[in-house]
């Protein structure tokens, strides 16, 4: 079905090809997923598939790539569109039509088919992706999880043959990503449909691969195998099969099953007292300590090699979060300095004292610099009875929290549950319909954005909405100049997460983790007291997360409160004190991490359903307590 002759492709200026060496063919009916680091050309592969590599990249395409026999150099996207449905990173570049329903219906209009074809058609794909109630709705409306199950279901309704994926679960959430995968394994067992599909979140989608197609480094041939044989020797894996090499089992275990079946041996190792955490295994900063002034190193910023021209596109922002200007969401006050150190390691990466990013950061933050005075001290923000009320739909409802210095909270839920809409009231872009939302002292949607920009920041959905210059440059000086801080502020902390991204290039270069990293260097440039992020590892490869993990905890150890909005239990897991989970725009759930996460099966890890009834939640907490049992 899909044939590769000793392809490569090389951009105009790269260094080398950003694709090489591949000679391989794709079996049909079959889902074959694509893993890899970021920058190895996963994009690219699946670009060339698609016809987008090289008539709308640019480019040279050496080799062949043929998709049902026809050659892709030959046929142009358009020409490929009734064999090849193609969902990107990013649903918004993807829609043509303002309503969920058209947008179903548009391909096969554009493909001339009959109209009783069509609403049949239509209505099967409402009822596979559970879209049926938003039928009638306008896109711009639904959440950034909702808008990429349209998207997904757009291609489907005109039964192409070949499905090309680009992370098409990267926004959703756990239920909403098994429902999404549940189709797609209906597809191929059912219809033979041959589905391409590249995604960063393995823990969820390997165990429904019939074939993996590793991309090992950038340049390197591919490697096309069983998924248990290439999960051996990749680079990349999810949770399970660390758990796996860590526990020696062989073949490795790709699904919860599998590894449940096997984990007697190793519970039995980890069964004395002392092994199993019984409290979150990262405390808050003890608060009522004497703040000290370290450096604090926690390993090696995000150095995410050049991304190939066919950019990995981050998903729609949601309705619940408008594109801030950059003013509004760039930078806060100044946090207090506690030296409380998190307990828990990022995954066996341990911290340098005063070295690495995370350290570095900490030096430069804590640097004096110009400008208004730092948030006042206590809480970083509190709600109180808050609510939000849109199109005559309460999306949130007498919402309390309270976040305290140092901490950091994982806000979940199901798509559309309120997540976004409650980053928005505390950063100032959305005002509460009802209640209050204090921020630093302040309310912030009654406050100038100047003043409010050394008191809250918000990293986006999508890094991009924070991005408006031509180069990394003019962003570092325009986020100075917005915050007030001397120049070369931002500069110093893009090198310290970025230390190989010269200041000409433009963001829109820049991978994914690139342009998560600039976006918030610019928000740390007014030394921020709250910082909120909003799916912050979307497009992320584990590596980069884990960085990403480290830099956030050390801010978090010097006093910076963290809310992130994410989808990402692993996140949540290796990083959140507490976690609050939102459902119908409500609190459902609020305690420390270990008891939320634990007690919920959407919401659990991979190792606490592993080890269940155990209180592991990370890799890293059971290597420490297998370490801890050995030496007793």
């Amino acid at each position: 079905m899909i044939r590769f002759e000793q392809v490569s492709v090389t951009y105009e200026g790269a260094a080398g090809p950003s694709l090489q060496g591949v000679d391989l063919v794709i079996p049909e009916g079959e889902l074959t997923l694509l893993v890899g680091p970021s920058g190895v050309g996963k994009s690219t592969l699946l670009g060339a598939v698609s016809g987008l590599v090289p008539h709308f990249t640019g480019g040279t395409l050496r080799g062949r790539v043929t998709v049902a026999g026809r050659d892709t150099r030959t046929h142009k996207p358009r020409e490929l569109a009734d064999v090849v449905g193609t969902v990107g990173q990013d649903p918004l570049a993807h829609f043509v039509t303002d309503v969920v329903e058209d947008e179903l219906a548009y391909g096969m209009e554009s493909l001339g088919l009959p109209p009783a074809v069509m609403r049949r058609r239509v209505e099967e794909t409402l009822d596979l992706l559970g879209l049926n109630e938003l039928r009638d709705r306008p896109i711009a409306t639904l959440s950034g999880g909702q808008q990429q199950r349209v998207a997904i279901g757009s291609v489907l309704t005109p039964h192409p043959r070949v499905l090309v994926l680009d992370e098409p679960t990267s926004a959703l959430d756990p239920a909403a990503a098994e429902e999404v995968l549940a189709v797609l394994q209906r597809l191929v067992h059912d219809l033979g449909t041959t589905v391409l599909m590249a995604e960063h979140r393995l823990e969820r989608v390997v165990q429904y691969a019939d074939q993996l197609l590793l991309l090992p480094s950038p340049g390197a041939a591919p490697v096309l195998g069983p998924p248990a044989e290439i999960m051996a020797v990749s680079p990349v894996h999810p949770p399970v099969v660390s758990l796996g090499r860590l526990a020696g089992w062989s073949p490795l275990p790709l699904s919860v099953r599998d590894a449940r079946r096997r984990s007697a041996p190793l519970l039995a190792r980890l069964s004395a007292p002392a092994g199993a955490p019984t409290t979150p295994a990262h405390p808050l900063p003890d608060l009522s300590a004497p703040p000290t002034l370290e450096a604090r190193g926690l390993g090696r910023s995000p150095d995410l090699s050049a991304p190939p021209a066919l950019e990995a596109r981050g998903l729609g922002r949601s309705p619940d979060l408008s594109a801030p200007p950059a003013l509004e969401a760039r930078g806060l006050g100044r946090s207090p300095d506690l030296s409380a150190p998190p307990a828990l390691e990022a995954r066996g990466l341990g911290r340098s004292p005063g070295g690495g990013a995370a350290g570095l950061i900490a030096r430069l933050l804590r640097r004096g610099t110009p400008g208004p005075s730092p948030a006042p001290a206590g809480a970083p923000a509190h709600t109180r009875g808050l609510g939000v009320r849109r199109n005559r739909t309460d999306v949130l409802r007498n919402i309390d929290l309270a976040v305290r210095p140092g901490e950091t909270i994982a806000l979940m839920g199901r798509n559309g549950a309120g997540k976004s809409t409650l980053l928005a009231t505390l950063v100032g872009t959305l005002a509460p319909t009802t209640g209050e939302v204090t921020v630093g002292g302040r309310t912030p949607h009654r406050t100038p954005p100047p003043e409010m920009v050394h008191r809250v920041g918000l990293v986006p959905q999508e890094p991009r909405d924070l991005l408006y210059a031509d180069t990394v440059a003019a962003e570092c000086a325009a986020a100075d100049s917005d915050a007030g801080a001397a120049p070369g502020t931002c500069r110093d902390l893009v090198s310290a997460l970025l230390p190989d991204v010269p200041d000409d290039i433009h963001p829109r270069d820049l991978s994914e983790g690139q342009r998560l990293a600039l976006a918030l260097a610019l928000v740390l440039t007014g030394r921020p007291a709250l910082l909120l992020l909003d799916e912050p590892t979307r497009g992320l490869d584990y590596a980069a997360k884990v960085r990403l993990i480290e830099i956030l905890r050390g801010l978090a150890t010097d006093g910076h409160a963290i809310v992130l909005a994410t989808h990402d239990v692993e996140l949540a897991a290796e990083l959140a004190h507490r976690v609050v989970i939102l459902a119908g725009g409500e609190v459902v759930a609020d305690g420390p991490t270990a008891e939320v996460v634990v007690s919920s099966p959407a919401f659990a890890p991979q190792v606490a359903k592993i080890l269940a009834p155990g209180h592991w939640l990370t890799v890293a907490q059971v290597a420490t307590a297998l370490d801890a049992a050995e030496a007793r």
